[in-house]
């Protein structure tokens, strides 16, 4: 035990030495596309945007991106949209970055799972490493930004969750025990709900098991906080201490 920790630690070290030195620069192209069609960072004030896109161009420095199914490539600007989402997630943490999930699959459109026996819009594959994406889904998500529904925030809270449990990575743990706790409780609540018919804030995916429930309600906890808040300000005040941001706040608006 004592070892793997040792060799975590220096493998976080040499990284982050590495990262520092040789990590991704973001160009105006990049940062046109942050302005243009990511809401999340042209909102933020001028202080927060630093850090954003630092924390960006580490990450990017970080992940891989690879293109399946008939995608020709993975453009600058699709790196940078996934990677914002990323980072738009885990902004209330500055050590995390998902990095368990070294490897993104992008498909033009929805796929087939050789494993499902089914078409997905994306998934997580934590035995692998992998967040995989269909990008025409992924687009749509972003193109609506108050629907509730995106699926890059979706499959990025799915990820989340998982970096929270999987051990010696360098940053599990970091949900607060209490808070997540008070989460879990408030969450079985509105699955019943949903799952009734009575309440229909969340949509119906969000009833279907935790997993899905926890993805649903950061789409909304991003895409529509202030309506979230007002709906259901108990949830909302602990995904606000789970996550340790406020979507509202952080507006420079």
């Amino acid at each position: 035990m004592f070892l793997v920790e040792v060799l975590s630690f220096v493998s976080e070290s040499i990284w982050r030495i590495w990262r520092a030195v040789f990590h991704h620069r973001l160009n105006k192209e990049e940062l046109d596309a942050l302005d243009k069609y990511f809401p999340y960072f042209s909102q933020l004030c001028p202080t927060h945007q630093k850090e954003f896109k630092q924390r960006l161009e580490y990450l990017l420095t970080d992940k891989k991106f690879i293109a399946r199914g008939n995608l020709l490539g993975i453009t600058p600007e699709m790196k940078v949209l996934i990677g914002a989402t990323i980072v738009q997630v885990t902004f209330g943490y500055s050590n995390v970055q998902l990095r368990h999930f070294k490897k993104i699959l992008v498909y033009p459109d929805t796929y087939f799972s050789n494993i499902s026996k089914a078409f997905h819009r994306g998934e997580v594959n934590p035995r692998l490493g992998l967040i995989v994406l269909s990008w025409s889904c992924f687009a749509k998500g972003l193109a609506d930004y108050e629907d509730g529904v995106n699926l890059g925030i979706h499959e990025v809270a799915h990820a989340l969750k998982l970096e929270n449990q999987i051990r010696y990575n360098g940053e599990s743990d970091f949900f607060h025990p209490v808070i997540w706790e008070e989460y879990q409780e408030l969450a079985f609540g509105e699955q019943k709900l949903i799952r009734t018919g009575v309440d229909d804030f969340f949509r119906e995916r969000g009833g279907e098991d935790s997993h899905e429930f926890f993805a649903v309600a950061l789409e909304n906890f991003f895409e529509r906080p202030e309506l979230f808040k007002a709906r259901k300000p108990e949830l909302y005040s602990v995904l606000v201490r789970l996550l340790q941001q406020d979507p509202i706040t952080l507006k420079s608006v």
